[in-house]
This record gives structure tokens, C-alpha cells and sequence, in this order.
């Protein structure tokens, strides 16, 4: 619950310094968990499993008190002493009560004993968190446990919680309560994490947790995926959660040469697959290299085995033929001579270039390479001779044995309706790690197969497929079937003169909050202001057309209904507009669908069509 006065007793006894934790949209419980466990607060047993449903013994709550404490590193694997009667020094938990008694976080009962095995209440748990934030038993008046209990709804511990002041805590229960103690200040006024993490300033002054560089922060690596690789890491791959360039997977995914990072806490392994072969062209500086030019494109270099293999102490020189694996960051983790794998990448050539590079010698030279789109959605870089290709090309790209072909791919055809799991069409199932790229022109991105569901593909929809052994489609390069590759916005003014000898348009398209010009010489598109599709650079647009209207009775973020009675998809990016004086004001979805708007709806016409643009007139 939030809260927005301090209660009459808080104020009274403490006067001023608590304030609520991080206003931001609420983590979900997989999001709290992965930010305790980088900061091995709260862990999982060997599985990962939180066993969140159990309640937590009074020794279990403890052990996390000082893991989320500044005396983290100070319990050993024994105790000096028994703690308590009941907490002899052979106890698993003596050494974390007896760092928490020392640092007057915990007490025991008035008979002298602790009762670790005892399950925790609400009260005594929120007791010994407020005493992390720098509050003691003294900066409450009244009966025990009031003052703490209004404390603890003030300062926003209590999201998520569910227990009451007496009830025991459940695991889930204790997770929150320390996800939330993180965003929350101190007495002092500090966010609790930054002060625990003074170096990595995690929580903004809005407090905000930064969940994305806490979980960075907890990565370990880089580590190839190559030989024995599995037996590096600190826990078993088979019970871990996997990520391969982003989405959750499994261990069987993670490919040779994958440049790999793992969390401990979090039992989790990232993999990257993203790699370039090329001409190793420059190496800067060559004794302690923190940069290398491949193919025409500069990369920087993030790890020390990287360092090292292209410094003048390794075996790396310009000339060389090398595979450049990258890591999270986009930098170099790893060189491989580029013979010592065979690979094959198919995708579309988004750009060729011509770049001037110097050799070892500091002599410059002309190295001409093809910019790649591949199929995964990764982009790479390949030295070729470009006089055979162009723009918008679908090859295939074969290395090894030292040896590199680029080689055009011919269309083939494909028709037919994906299922409505969009697991299968044309009459072949997709496999599980099918590929599939939608392409226009030079670019290009990654589908994946729940947004083709019920998608019909037409003649010269597909411009290359293939299947594997299991006669199962690998790889899907689409030709603008989902539309997504375009800009959806609104023309607020045009101007279009039909005269031969002066032919012109004069348009304004705004996307999102900005208007931009468009002036097309001797082309005009038969264009009415209102939203719109712009196909190619906005600037200098290969076409602009209207979007077709729908009234709609209902929206969400997913589907509308119209009030001809028909289900429309709205696309994930769909842009809101008020409409307000003949002016278009961004704005949500939230905040119009519930409101009293008249909402229409603007849909695109191709294959993967869906509503693009939303329209809120009051």
C-alpha cells in the first residue's frame, strides 16, 4: 500500500526521515528474485528452486539479514562462540546469528534462547529489517511491535507481503520484503542498496532500481564454449536457467564458440552467439591493443584474453584471416583463426562498403566487405569482392579451412497460412530453433513465429527457406510480410501538385512528438492528412500511404474490437495519439481506453497486418 502522510505516531517519534521506496512499475516476483540472488541475499537450493511457498524459520531469516547487510563478508563457516543455548557453535546458522547479535540486529526471547527452528512472524522480521535501515526500538513509542508496524507500511516494505503483524512469514513473503528494502531509505536518508553497493549507484535519486546493471554487475566472464567447457563453471548447466542472445532457452542450445557469462547466486548462464570473420586489418595499439579493425569496422576489445591474443605477445597479426567472437557488450571477448571452424550464415546484405585501412606497416590500403543481416537477427561483417552484390541480396556466407564464399541465394517459393501458434506452415513444421528474418530493401529483423500466427503468405512472400534433416524450415527469409520494418505516424499536412511540368508533394509526418518534411520532386502519393505508413527513410521515403480506419468499441494492449464486431490485433508499438484542435498529442493506451474518447483504429493492409496507430478524440 502506498502511503502519503506519515502516520500521527511516526511523526511524533521520529518527526522526519522516512520516505517511501522506488514509485517505479512494480518487479515481478521472477525480477525481485534475479535482483536478490545477484546480490546473494536470497538463493535458490541446487536447482535454483526458492521453495517460496514454505514459511522461514527464524535462523533462515537471519542468514538473510546479514546477507543483505554490511557484515556480509564477516560470518565464517563457524561461530567463536554459541550464540545462544539453543544455537550451539555447531549450529549451520551460528556464525550469521552470532554476526547478527554482534551488530544488534537480532534478539533473542526473554528466556534467554533464540529459537532458530521457530518460524518467524511478520513483526519480528520487519524488526530486524528496520534495524538494516538504521532504526532502533528507541525511535518508537507505544506497545511493542505498533510503532515498527506503521514504520514498515510508510517506507513501502510492505509491497507484496501478504502475512499479517503475527502471522508467520512465507519464503515469497521474506523475498519481497528485502526486494523492497533495497529501493528504501535509511535513516540517514540514503538508498538502502546504495549505501550497501556504494560503487555501483544502482538506485537513482528517483529510486529506481537499475535491475539491468545489478544483474550485470553479478556476471562472471567471458568463457568460450569450446572443449570442456562446462566443467569451468560453478554449478551444473543441466539445472540452470539459460539465455541465448536474450531469450530463456536451454542448456542444449548454447552452441560451440557461444561466448558465455554465468551468475553463481542467480544459478544462470548468458550465452552470445554474434561473431565476425574477416581481414584482421588493424590492431590498436599493438602492444596493448584496445581496439581491432575487421573488415572495415572498428571493434573494441573487452576482455584480457582478447588483449593478449592480438597484442605483438600473441598470435594474432594484421592480415590474418580471424573469426572475432563478441561478447554482451558488442566488444571483442575472443580470436579464433577463422580455418579452425566451419560455419555457414545465411542472411540479406543490408549494406556494401568501401573503407581505407592501414596494414602493420602503417601503409594505408582499399578493403571493400558486405555488411550482413543474418537470419538469428545478429549482424556481421564479411570482406568480399562486392561488384556481384547489392542491397537487399539474400547470400549465404561459408568459412572455413582457411577459405570464405559469399554466395547469392535464388528465391523459392512458400505459401500458405502459419498455424495459429504459427508453428507450422506451408505444409513443414518449423523447428525448434528456426530462424526467421522479415526483410525490406536493405533491412531487416528477427520474427518470431507467435507473430506470424495466422498469417497468410502469398506468392512471392518468401524469398528463401530451408529445412533440416527432419525436413523441418531452419530458416525463414520473409519479403515484408509483417510490415514492422516500416514507420507508422501521422500526416498533418499535405500539399500535392498533379501538374506534369511541376509535379510535387509537400508533406508533414509526425512520429511521435516530432514533425518531420517530406518534398518528393516529380512523385506525389494521392495522400489525405490523417496515420500513415512511410516505407524507407523518412526523409526520403520510398512510398507514404494511408492506413485504413476502424471505429473501435474496445482496446487493449493486445486486441481491439471494432464496432463492426471484428477482432483486430494492435501491434506492440502502436502509437496514441489525442487528437485535440486539429493537433495530435501523444499519449497511452492506459490513458485513453477507460477515458471518454472516441477511439479509432488504423490498420496497414499487408500479410501481418494490425492496427498501427490509435486516434482519441474527446
Amino acid at each position: 500500500m502506498k502511503k502519503t502522510l506519515i502516520s500521527g505516531l511516526l511523526a511524533l517519534t521520529l518527526a522526519v526521515g522516512l520516505t517511501p521506496g522506488a514509485l517505479a512499475a512494480a518487479a515481478t516476483q521472477d525480477e525481485a528474485a534475479q535482483a536478490l540472488a545477484a546480490l546473494d541475499i536470497m538463493v535458490g537450493d541446487e536447482t535454483g528452486d526458492l521453495q517460496l511457498s514454505r514459511s522461514i524459520t527464524r535462523a533462515e531469516f537471519t542468514k538473510l539479514v546479514i546477507a543483505a547487510s554490511p557484515y556480509r563478508d564477516k560470518a565464517g563457516a563457524a561461530a567463536s562462540v554459541a550464540p545462544y543455548p539453543d544455537v550451539p557453535r555447531t549450529h549451520w546458522a551460528a556464525p550469521h546469528v552470532q554476526t547478527a547479535v554482534e551488530a544488534g540486529y537480532v534478539t533473542g526471547y526473554l528466556d534467554g534462547t533464540f529459537r532458530p527452528g521457530n518460524t518467524i512472524t511478520l513483526a519480528e522480521g520487519v524488526t530486524m529489517v528496520l534495524r538494516l535501515l538504521g532504526y532502533q526500538n528507541s525511535d518508537f513509542t507505544g506497545a511493542y511491535p505498533s510503532g515498527q508496524m506503521v514504520a514498515y507500511e510508510n517506507l513501502d516494505l510492505d509491497e507484496g507481503v501478504t502475512a499479517g503483524q503475527n502471522e508467520a512469514l512465507t519464503r515469497e513473503d521474506a523475498l519481497w520484503l528485502f526486494y523492497n528494502l533495497l529501493t528504501t531509505k535509511t535513516k540517514e536518508g540514503s538508498y538502502y542498496l546504495n549505501t550497501l553497493e556504494p560503487t555501483l549507484n544502482l538506485v537513482n535519486t528517483q529510486g529506481e532500481l537499475d535491475r539491468v546493471a545489478l544483474v550485470n554487475s553479478a556476471m562472471e566472464g567471458p568463457l568460450v564454449a569450446e572443449g570442456n567447457w562446462q566443467s569451468k563453471l560453478p554449478f551444473a548447466l543441466s539445472s540452470a536457467r539459460v539465455y541465448r542472445d536474450g531469450r530463456l532457452t536451454t542448456a542444449d542450445a548454447v552452441q560451440n564458440w557461444d561466448v558465455v557469462y554465468w551468475s553463481e547466486p542467480m544459478h544462470t548462464l548468458w550465452a552470445y552467439s554474434k561473431r565476425v570473420t574477416g581481414t584482421l586489418e588493424q590492431i590498436t595499439p599493438v602492444s596493448q591493443p584496445t581496439s581491432v579493425v575487421v573488415a572495415g569496422q572498428t571493434y573494441q576489445l573487452e576482455s584480457s584474453e582478447a588483449i593478449y591474443a592480438l597484442s605483438d605477445l600473441g598470435d594474432f597479426r594484421t592480415g590474418d584471416m580471424v573469426t572475432l567472437l563478441l561478447g554482451r557488450s558488442g566488444g571483442v571477448a575472443a580470436v579464433r583463426d577463422a580455418s579452425e571452424a566451419q560455419s555457414e550464415v545465411i542472411g540479406v546484405v543490408s549494406a556494401v562498403e568501401t573503407a581505407t585501412c592501414t596494414d602493420a606497416n602503417g601503409n594505408p590500403y582499399t578493403s571493400t566487405a558486405v555488411k550482413l543481416i543474418a537470419a538469428d537477427g545478429s549482424t556481421s561483417v564479411y570482406p568480399a569482392d562486392t561488384k556481384n552484390l547489392s542491397v537487399g541480396d539474400v547470400v549465404r556466407v561459408t568459412t572455413g579451412q582457411g577459405d570464405m564464399e559469399i554466395k547469392r541465394l535464388s528465391a523459392q517459393s512458400l505459401t500458405g497460412t502459419f498455424s495459429s501458434d504459427g508453428l507450422r506452415v506451408g505444409g513443414y513444421d518449423l523447428a525448434d530453433d528456426a530462424e526467421i528474418l522479415d526483410t525490406y530493401e536493405g533491412s531487416a529483423q528477427r520474427v518470431y513465429p507467435n507473430r506470424l500466427a495466422g498469417v497468410k503468405l502469398e506468392q512471392g512472400d518468401v524469398r528463401y527457406y530451408a529445412l533440416n534433416q527432419n525436413d523441418q524450415i531452419e530458416t525463414l527469409i520473409l519479403d515484408d510480410v509483417t510490415g514492422d520494418l516500416h514507420t507508422y505516424g501521422v500526416l498533418t499536412q499535405v500539399q500535392e501538385s498533379t501538374i506534369p511540368s511541376a509535379m510535387m508533394g509537400s508533406y508533414t509526418v509526425q512520429v511521435g512528438e516530432v514533425q518531420t518534411p517530406v518534398v518528393t520532386q516529380n512523385l506525389v502519393f494521392s495522400l489525405s492528412t490523417g496515420p500513415c505508413v512511410v516505407k524507407g527513410p523518412l526523409t526520403s521515403p520510398d512510398r507514404i500511404s494511408n492506413l485504413s480506419a476502424v471505429k473501435l468499441d474496445s482496446v487493449s494492449s493486445l486486441s481491439a474490437r471494432g464496432t463492426d464486431g471484428r477482432s483486430y490485433s494492435v501491434w506492440e508499438k502502436a502509437a496514441v495519439y489525442e487528437v485535440r484542435s486539429g493537433k495530435y498529442y501523444l499519449s497511452s493506451l492506459d490513458h485513453v481506453k477507460d477515458g471518454d474518447f472516441t477511439l479509432t483504429g488504423y490498420c496497414d493492409q499487408s500479410a501481418g497486418g494490425c492496427i498501427r496507430v490509435i486516434l482519441a478524440k474527446p
